[in-house]
């Protein structure tokens, strides 16, 4: 039995920076689907699991972009984000440099595309992309969601925003380990989707939390209220890790209670500059966040 065939894998050159736990996946997935990968890390130690594989690895994003038509990122926020991309010797430089190596037009859609995979304020992608495009390179907002797991398993949600042509350009290499793709308007609308997903995978922590407390003072164990209730309409993605964790948000709190608690403030601050209502939503965000002692 064959596996799954990607248009243009022997012919679109990807570079990947942000190797961790998300990242490492979905690099590997890139890389197995047959497109030729160029790798940096600023911690040379996540690029060891990847000697035996066909990607080469580059000394700089500088470097990494030169050699690539398209250059995804995985890193962690927005300072590190707009570092790799725009600090000396970061990702536009490099694909400058290619360009004129070349001797590529700067006209629209000539240049490389920037694919920003990490949660990150919209206006920051909207402010890189302002200086990718005075350089002749486009930019793809595409954060996503399912972890590690899920990447491995090609099967990460991709939330794109960005001119049409632009993610059907980097659609092939997504493809890889995202299933779906979904491209939501304009460049910032896939960080606008991912923050809102957080916030009520957020919220929906202390609608779980807090039922499993409940059931508990009526005398229904927790643990079997949870295994029945995932199988009814009331499951929830936050219900699993909630009872996994025996019934408390103790073991999300520990590794992603700072990053929910950045999201849960962007999504603040966007909707009072918008003037929007957020509601029960992000009253019951708060209340998570105070649950796992990172209050707003």
């Amino acid at each position: 039995m064959t596996g799954p065939t990607f248009p243009n894998a022997g012919t679109l050159r990807v570079g990947f920076i942000g190797l961790g736990s998300q990242g490492g996946p979905i690099a590997r997935r890139i890389i197995d689907a047959g497109f030729p990968v160029t790798l940096w890390a600023r911690r040379p130690e996540t690029l060891h699991p990847f000697a035996e594989t066909s990607a080469k690895t580059a000394g700089s994003p500088a470097g990494l972009a030169a050699a690539s038509d398209l250059v995804c990122i995985c890193v962690t926020g927005d300072a590190d984000v707009e570092q790799v991309v725009a600090g000396e010797d970061g990702v536009l430089a490099g694909l400058v440099k290619r360009a004129g190596e070349v001797g590529m037009e700067r006209r629209a859609g000539s240049g490389a595309v920037i694919a920003v995979h990490s949660t990150v304020h919209p206006d920051t992608c909207r402010r890189l992309a302002a200086q990718a495009s005075a350089r002749g390179v486009r930019m793809v907002d595409a954060p996503v969601s399912g972890g590690g797991p899920a990447a491995a398993e090609g099967r990460l949600l991709v939330m794109a925003g960005g001119e049409p042509e632009d993610v059907e350009f980097c659609r092939p290499a997504f493809s890889s380990y995202g299933d779906p793709v979904v491209h939501l308007g304009p460049l910032g609308t896939g960080q606008l989707t991912k923050l809102l997903n957080n916030v009520l995978f957020t919220a929906h922590l202390a609608t779980a939390a807090s039922l499993l407390t409940l059931g508990q003072a009526l005398d229904v164990d927790p643990l079997r209220l949870a295994e029945v209730i995932s199988h009814g309409s009331g499951s929830s993605f936050a219900l699993s890790r909630v009872a996994a964790a025996g019934g408390t948000v103790g073991r999300v709190a520990a590794h992603a209670g700072g990053l929910l608690l950045k999201d849960v403030r962007l999504i603040a601050d966007l909707a009072a500059a918008a003037g929007a209502e957020p509601g029960a939503v992000l009253t019951a965000a708060d209340a998570a966040l105070a649950l796992m002692d990172h209050p707003r």
